[in-house]
């Protein structure tokens, strides 16, 4: 059984910071790309951020220069340095990865429950 917990979300005022983080717990052998997602009320789940295993990110366009996406593999986390935040940025916000529970066996993905961010004043 493997658990995504996110944390660190909360209510911030436009142009603040937040800083989430994500643990993954259970019976993980290896952890894969990892990534932050995000769905605001009445739109679709989109991407926010990913890392590879490599260390390589990818940004949405609309992040870009706001949010620094990074990881800690010896402790199976993955953070979001949110900086610049706009009432737009308000969503819950969901941590995925792609984890192999044995040598040799394919990833899985997995998800979060979620955190939620609001930015207002």
């Amino acid at each position: 059984q493997v658990q995504l917990v996110e944390s660190g979300g909360g209510l911030v005022q436009p142009g603040g910071s937040l800083r989430l983080s994500c643990t993954a717990s259970g019976n993980i052998f290896t952890i894969f790309g990892m990534g932050w997602y995000r769905q605001a009320p009445g739109k679709e789940r989109e991407i926010v951020a990913q890392i590879a295993s490599t260390g390589s990110t990818n940004y949405a366009d609309s992040m870009k220069g706001r949010v620094t996406i990074s990881r800690d593999d010896v402790k199976n986390m993955i953070y979001l340095q949110m900086k610049s935040l706009k009432p737009e940025d308000t969503a819950v916000y969901y941590c995925r990865a792609e984890i192999s529970l044995a040598p040799y066996s394919d990833p899985y993905v997995h998800w979060g429950q979620g955190t939620q961010v609001t930015v207002s004043s």
